[in-house]
């Protein structure tokens, strides 16, 4: 084979495995656009190295993915990003192939956006141990070697992050899609009506909201944690108001959406997605509202919002 077809072949290596690499590193980072530049990366080292002499390509490119990702997450500049409180994970819409496998409830769990936040509270070892072990079933010995730690230290590692993700995470577990969508458009239809005592009932008691403010503009995340305050929020957002029309550039439709597994809300100016609302339902509530609107983080989303067929919007002017 001459060195022509051996870099078509391995190439056509990398490109067999990049989807599965994109979806560790997104669940490493918790940002497509990141995701996408350290596979980028992995591709480069891929074709500087000597590859005859690796004898199972997917095992090294896993190694290399997860390495350029603890050094993205230990860099000065993401702890610094992370340590302000403005940090959320970019939203994907179901169906990307980024969110890769979604076979068993720890796979599609660890790529909710409760999880990827759950993440900031681990290690970058811990994190990696964690997705490596949870949602793409290395065994330790594989971990030991992607990570250049002993097996004994990749099931401590694992060990932590399990005890802390189930310290910090809700006791909801995964909700029937129909009835979540039916929580979250009465849920809409509250909220557009004013009804804000409707609002609070449909509130865990400890329901939390988080959001990085209209258009993305807050310089820390604006966070709430009572029903009531939560349900005051919701309500003035979701006022129309021309000066709120002018900011966002028009009459926004309102569409559901399912994103990274939960019930969401889409605003769509013009075929553009302009902000999104995503939903953890507990118990028949919600327990926890998430608001994204800075545009960095709504890129991929809106990407694959204009490639699908647009359903009916709950709201076509809001």
């Amino acid at each position: 084979m001459d060195r022509t077809a051996t870099d078509r072949f391995d190439t056509g290596r990398f490109e067999a495995s990049r989807s599965r690499l994109a979806s560790l590193a997104y669940r490493m980072l918790g940002s497509a656009a990141d995701a996408e530049d350290a596979v980028q990366d992995a591709f480069l080292q891929w074709q500087a190295a000597d590859r005859q002499r690796i004898r199972v390509p997917e095992a090294w490119l896993t190694k290399v993915v997860t390495n350029l990702c603890l050094d993205r997450l230990r860099s000065a500049q993401a702890r610094r990003e992370r340590a302000v409180g403005a940090w959320l994970p970019e939203p994907l819409l179901d169906g990307d192939p980024m969110l890769g496998p979604a076979d068993t409830f720890e796979q599609r769990e660890s790529v909710s956006l409760a999880v990827l936040m759950l993440m900031e509270r681990l290690s970058p070892v811990e994190r990696a141990v964690y997705l490596l072990r949870e949602a793409f079933s290395h065994s330790h010995a594989e971990i030991a070697e992607i990570l250049d730690v002993s097996e004994s230290a990749s099931q401590q590692h694992l060990h932590r992050a399990r005890r802390r993700v189930a310290a910090a995470r809700r006791r909801g577990g995964e909700a029937d899609p129909a009835a979540a969508r039916r929580i979250v458009e009465e849920f809409l239809t509250a909220a557009s009506s004013g009804r804000t005592e409707r609002l609070v009932a449909m509130l865990t008691d400890d329901a939390t909201a988080v959001s990085d403010g209209a258009g993305g503009l807050a310089k820390t995340l604006l966070r709430y944690d009572t029903p009531r305050r939560i349900a005051a929020v919701v309500r003035a957002g979701l006022k129309p108001t021309p000066a709120k029309r002018r900011f966002v550039g028009g009459s926004p439709a309102v569409h559901f959406a399912f994103v990274n597994g939960a019930p969401a809300l889409l605003f769509v100016v013009d075929g553009q997605v302009i902000g999104a609302a995503t939903f953890d339902i507990e118990g028949g509530r919600i327990a926890t509202v998430r608001g994204i609107g800075a545009p960095a983080r709504l890129v991929r989303l809106a990407d694959a919002w204009r490639r699908q067929e647009p359903d009916t919007p709950l709201i076509a002017h809001w």
